[in-house]
């Protein structure tokens, strides 16, 4: 058992819990126990583990108050990844931290180094629990005046810890489109999207630079390129995507057309963050462009950022294979970011994980185009993608598919969560170093 073996078993045994715990016979309303129920609780806890937000029933309805409460469990411990939440409930019971834990924190969590496992995993604990009970409260002025003190309190922690997890799962049947025109809502949840998925250390070194700047304290902050390329590019993204719906779906009635202009906005933004893998939405997905979709399914496969609760391939990595493209279109053997050169082995890993999720959506896209022929081309790619970069935005076609069909979408949900890369590892073995190297020649490309 490999550390990277460890990690995908990990996640199939969540997954395992959570559907026969989501097959109990009160986790359901209707207390129905067939084949159906079977692949609708696989779908979900696969949906809830994998922080994707795919549903295929209405969560609010179809599971009882027990069978939310599993799907809010599953989602928190898919959100913090096996590793973490095992991790801590061993450090919680006094369990010994030892060099191959360690190990699989730092593949886990993508670290360079071992040390200080059980410290990051104890900060990753409390930043988690923080933005949760914030967001819990920010949105309880949002759901309390029309539900009530105690339903407007569940609603707000459920959708803030779905919000904070990327999850995107909603217990409301049309998601948040009631609260489109709410200011505080589209500015919590968006909020509470952006910092789950941007990564628990560029989280870490926000919170230490406005430490020393409130504190006035001699020491410099060095902010590293993580955080340069991470906070950077999901700005271009926040801002690039937004402009982009609002031109796209300015004259279609069917979303934003309608609309009064500060309304246009906030849609606009909600939906260029949603797409970060977070899968809520406050418009009919089904009723946008073919543009829209377009730009949505661009946004989904980008993803955020490493080390957070987000999917799809990652800002860094889109951004590592820009400047290669940049440094060829300048003539040079380096490729660099913020004058700093990036090694060569991460330059074939992001080549990797590229190649490697493209191939996983275009397998994918087939399977179920053979499975369900008569089923819109782009409404079958958009379901693929946001299934991989575990978004959960569906343009509604989920539940209609063929029993095959969701199954794709199971498999694709955990390969997005646990990385191509990662399974592949667990699949062929750890790497063996060869001392032999072999001879240069040139060859055509491009």
């Amino acid at each position: 058992m490999t550390v990277s073996r460890t990690i995908c078993m990990g996640f199939l045994a969540v997954i395992a819990v959570g559907t026969l715990l989501l097959l109990l016979p009160f986790s359901a309303s209707d207390n129905a126990l067939d084949w159906e129920h079977f692949i609708v609780a696989l779908f979900t806890s696969t949906s809830a583990v994998c922080v994707t937000g795919h549903i295929v029933v209405d969560t609010g309805t179809y599971f009882s108050p027990f069978g939310q409460f599993v799907i809010l469990a599953l989602i928190q411990v898919g959100g913090l990844g096996y590793m973490t939440a095992t991790t801590f409930l061993f450090l919680l019971i006094g369990r010994k931290f030892g060099l191959r834990d360690k190990l699989a924190v730092q593949q886990a969590l993508d670290r360079d180094e071992i040390q200080g496992a059980s410290q990051v995993i104890r900060s990753i604990i409390a930043t988690t629990m923080i933005f949760e009970i914030t967001g819990a409260f920010l949105l309880l002025p949002v759901f309390s005046p029309k539900y009530g003190l105690d339903r407007g309190l569940w609603l707000s922690i459920f959708h803030s810890i779905s919000a904070f997890n990327n999850a995107g799962f909603s217990l409301f049947a049309d998601s948040l489109i009631g609260f489109q025109s709410s200011p505080l809502l589209n500015l919590v949840v968006p909020g509470l999207i952006i910092f789950g998925g941007i990564g628990y250390e560029v989280i870490f070194e926000i919170y230490l630079w406005l430490r020393t700047r409130f504190l006035r304290r001699p020491e410099q902050v060095i902010l590293s390129l993580n955080f340069k390329v991470a906070v950077s590019t999901t700005l271009a993204l926040l801002i690039i995507g937004s402009i982009a719906f609002f031109l796209v779906e300015l004259r279609n009635p069917s979303t934003i057309g309608a609309v009064d202009f500060p309304t246009k906005l906030m849609t606009a933004w909600f939906q260029a963050v949603t797409p970060r893998t977070a899968g809520f939405n406050t418009i009919d997905i089904s009723k946008m462009t073919t543009a829209g979709l377009f730009i949505t399914i661009a946004l989904m496969f980008v993803g955020g950022s490493p080390g957070g609760t987000a999917g799809g391939i990652k800002t860094t990595t889109l951004r590592v294979l820009t400047s290669c493209t940049k440094a060829i279109l300048r003539g040079r053997e380096e490729v660099t970011l913020y004058e700093r050169q990036v090694p060569l082995s991460l330059i074939l890993k992001a080549v990797g994980v590229a190649v490697g999720s493209f191939g996983t959506v275009i397998v994918m896209t087939i399977l179920i185009s053979l499975s369900d022929p008569e089923v819109n081309f782009i409404q079958i790619l958009f379901e693929v993608v946001s299934a991989f970069a575990t978004v959960g935005l569906s343009t509604g076609i989920t539940e209609g598919l063929t029993v095959f069909a969701k199954l794709v979408l199971v498999a694709t949900m955990y390969i997005g969560r646990v990385g191509v890369l990662l399974l592949m590892a667990a699949l062929v073995g750890d790497p063996k170093p060869s001392f032999v190297h072999y001879p240069e020649e040139n060859l055509l490309v491009g």
